[in-house]
């Protein structure tokens, strides 16, 4: 099977790029430029022009919450996914999902402080309210980790890449040392060495932040 992941450094895709790391599997990298995801070309892989996009032979997924799915049923099925007939099924798919509703907020403030150039096109309402949605979700994870290392009790698994690049997506609005159990999550997960293989080199001039 080829694999080609369509990429931008930091952006949601690095969900993928970090879960491809961690499965140790080979795929072809294909990374642009933030701005640039409009063309003719990669409109045909993913039609919205965002990433991540995933090509898997003539396959194509382009939601990174599918490619996380389709990638541990495929690859870590019981190891970094978690099987129907698991116990913790339901609690790994609700995190999985709410990776996303994170990641929607830091979007928000990411296109507020960055995307959006013109300052007089900016929404102090729009930041105050993203911002404080991020804090409540930052909340959430903070008491799930109350008496556990990571967000299942079995240990590591997909749904940690997922909510933790939307950690990693915060920390770039949002103080972290407000959430004690938070920062120390970050700290172990950016310790991986999937999570650092699928960061961009400090001179790379690609990237985001």
């Amino acid at each position: 099977m080829t694999i080609i992941l369509h990429h931008c450094h930091e952006a949601r895709s690095m969900r993928s790029l970090w879960l491809l790391n961690e499965l140790g599997i080979d795929f072809e990298l294909v990374v642009h430029p933030f701005t640039e995801l409009r063309s003719e070309q990669y409109l045909k892989v993913h039609p919205l022009g965002r990433v991540p996009a995933l090509q898997l032979d003539e396959l194509t997924l382009f939601e990174s919450g599918a490619i996380c799915q389709y990638l541990c049923e495929k690859f870590s099925l019981n190891t970094l996914g978690r099987d129907t007939n698991h116990p913790e099924r339901p609690q790994w798919l609700q995190w999985l999902h709410f990776s996303e509703t994170m990641a929607v907020h830091g979007a928000s403030l990411v296109q507020q402080n960055i995307v959006l150039q013109d300052k007089s096109l900016r929404s102090p309402v729009i930041e105050k309210l993203e911002t404080r949605r991020l804090e409540k979700s930052l909340e959430v994870i903070n008491d799930q980790l109350t008496d556990h290392d990571y967000l299942l009790a079995s240990g590591f698994s997909a749904v940690d890449i997922a909510v933790g690049y939307s950690i990693h997506l915060a920390q770039h609005f949002i103080d972290l040392s407000d959430y004690h159990n938070v920062e120390l999550y970050y700290q172990r997960l950016s310790q991986r060495d999937a999570f650092k293989q699928s960061m961009p080199s400090a001179d790379d001039n690609l990237k985001i932040f």
